[in-house]
């Protein structure tokens, strides 16, 4: 059984008071989760001595959350990841949304996005429930969507987080969660020493403006090769063009296998604490993001700050861009079906 308790987490600038849920295995790993933006907070996992750390990047109450520009923990949507100069063609009819990237593109959203609401929350067995209405028209997208986000701990020390949507007119939907994750706890200055393995054999190649080609490359013979276990620090900087229009990476792979299989899709590994963490995921995609945003402004947890490439993001989507990419897989909902999708983080320890 998992305990779950609830408590206050601060008021947002308007007076509506959030609540902070936490998730807890006896003697083992914790998870603490917050109605705004159905955010992930703190993530404590065992290393190999059995001592635990939270492993995720974060703000310790609300106002930061509503006041934090990286996205850390919370629920990405409608659509996670970039749509080129906010178009989004629907049947005959194309939609206009919110340009919050650069001016130019369409990231994560919108300027709100789903991260910046309060949502609804149901405890449930082992597990939180959060529930929210996208009205028609809220960031461009057409549609009334409800959504439910389920997390759900196990002895396992697995989190799945189910993700699942209808509308009432043809939309656009892509969620995804948006953790930073830093398995030597998030308070350690860098990620670029833990090693890195991905069941992808290509990517989607982007342009100077993070927006994909429209390709599908394959990743043999590139610093994009993760298919055997590599130091994420030892080829980040080299001279290859995709790293340099990103400052690092910030690719979306291609998973391997069934896109609707609960499949692996990253293991991730912390050499000094023994920490792993496994991803799997239903989705066809998933986005490696190794913080090059980060700059060591904001003020974390425990009052850390977090500079340049201290937290990574391995973020199960649908491929950025799809609503204009036809050769991908496409991320269109129609009224009378069903959005749903599963990830898993699985948490271990190497000798």
């Amino acid at each position: 059984m998992i305990e779950i308790t609830k408590k206050p987490f601060g008021k947002l600038s308007d007076g509506r008071e959030a609540a902070l849920y936490v998730l807890q295995v006896q003697d083992g790993m914790s998870v603490a989760l917050t109605d705004y933006g159905a955010t992930l907070v703190q993530l404590h996992v065992p290393d190999r001595l059995g001592l635990l750390k939270d492993v995720t990047l974060g703000y310790d109450d609300v106002r930061g959350y509503e006041n934090g520009r990286s996205h850390f923990g919370c629920t990405t949507g409608r659509y996670g990841n970039r749509i080129r100069d906010g178009r989004l063609p629907v049947g005959d009819e194309v939609y206009q949304l919110e340009r919050n990237d650069g001016g130019c593109h369409h990231l994560h959203g919108g300027v709100m996005g789903f991260g910046k609401f309060l949502w609804e929350a149901e405890i449930i067995t082992d597990g939180v429930r959060f529930s929210r209405l996208s009205p028609h028209g809220e960031e461009g997208y057409p549609g009334n969507l409800t959504v439910h986000v389920t997390f759900i701990l196990n002895p396992a020390n697995e989190l799945s987080i189910r993700y699942e949507a209808v509308t009432d007119a043809p939309t656009h939907v892509n969620l995804t969660n948006h953790a930073y994750f830093n398995l030597a706890g998030h308070d350690s200055s860098t990620i670029l020493n833990h090693k890195l393995c991905l069941s992808a054999q290509t990517f989607i190649p982007v342009d100077d403006t993070l927006i994909p080609t429209g390709e599908i490359s394959s990743v043999e013979d590139t610093v994009l090769d993760f298919r055997s276990p590599e130091i994420i620090g030892s080829r980040i900087d080299a001279d290859e063009p995709q790293l340099r229009l990103g400052h690092g990476y910030d690719h979306c792979f291609v998973v391997e296998g069934r896109p609707g299989l609960l499949r692996l899709a990253a293991s991730l590994v912390d050499p000094a604490s023994g920490r792993l963490m496994e991803v799997l995921t239903t989705e066809p995609g998933m986005q490696l993001y190794t913080g090059n945003f980060l700059d060591g402004t904001q003020i974390g947890k425990g009052g850390v700050t977090h500079p340049f490439r201290s937290g990574l993001c391995l973020e199960t989507q649908h491929f950025p861009d799809s609503p204009n990419q036809s050769a991908f897989p496409s991320t269109l909902l129609q009224p009378g079906e069903r959005y749903e999708t599963e990830t898993i983080y699985r948490f271990t320890v190497v000798p």
